[in-house]
C-alpha cells in the first residue's frame, strides 16, 4: 500500500502526433533530392551545376530558344535562369543574341563546345539517374517517375 500522501498518478498514453514529419512528402522529396545532388557532385565533374547541366540539356533537346522559355522548360525562375545562362556564357557554352522576332527578348543557343559537353556529359547524366533509381526495381522506377509527374 502506498505511504499516506503518496498517490499513483495515472498518466494518459499521448496521443499520437497529427503530424510526424518522416512521413511528409515535402521531407521524403526532400531527402531524396539531397541524396540525388550528392550523386551529381560526385559523378558529373566538367564542374557544371545541376542547373546548368539542366539548361545545356533542355536546349541540346529543344534546340535555341528564349531565355525566358528556357526557365520555363527547366523550372527555374526568371533571375536564376538568367544567372545560369550567364555563367554558360562566360563558359563559352552557350551564345545569346536578341531574339529577331522580339528585341527584348534573347535566344540562347548552344556553341559548338556545349554540343560536345552535351553529348559527352548525357552517358555519365543517365548513370547518375540509374544510380538514384537503384534501390527501386525496374517496375517501381517506372511507377515512381509516373507519379511524381502527375505532382508537377
Amino acid at each position: 500500500m502506498p505511504a499516506a500522501g503518496a498517490r499513483r498518478r495515472r498518466t494518459k498514453t499521448p496521443a499520437p502526433p497529427a503530424y510526424v514529419l518522416d512521413t511528409q512528402v515535402g521531407f521524403l522529396l526532400r531527402q531524396v533530392m539531397q541524396r540525388h545532388t550528392i550523386i551529381f557532385g560526385a559523378r558529373m565533374g566538367e564542374e557544371l551545376t545541376s542547373t546548368q547541366w539542366a539548361a545545356l540539356a533542355k536546349l541540346a533537346e529543344k534546340g535555341p530558344c528564349s531565355q525566358n522559355l528556357l526557365g520555363r522548360l527547366t523550372a527555374m525562375d526568371a533571375a536564376t535562369i538568367k544567372g545560369v545562362v550567364d555563367r554558360l556564357v562566360k563558359r563559352a557554352l552557350v551564345e545569346t543574341r536578341p531574339d529577331p522576332e522580339d528585341g527584348r527578348r534573347l535566344v540562347v543557343a548552344l556553341t559548338a563546345e556545349g554540343v560536345a559537353l552535351a553529348e559527352r556529359a548525357a552517358p555519365t547524366a543517365l548513370g547518375i539517374t540509374e544510380e538514384t533509381l537503384a534501390p527501386l526495381d525496374a517496375a517501381e522506377r517506372a511507377q515512381l517517375l509516373a507519379l511524381l509527374s502527375r505532382l508537377k
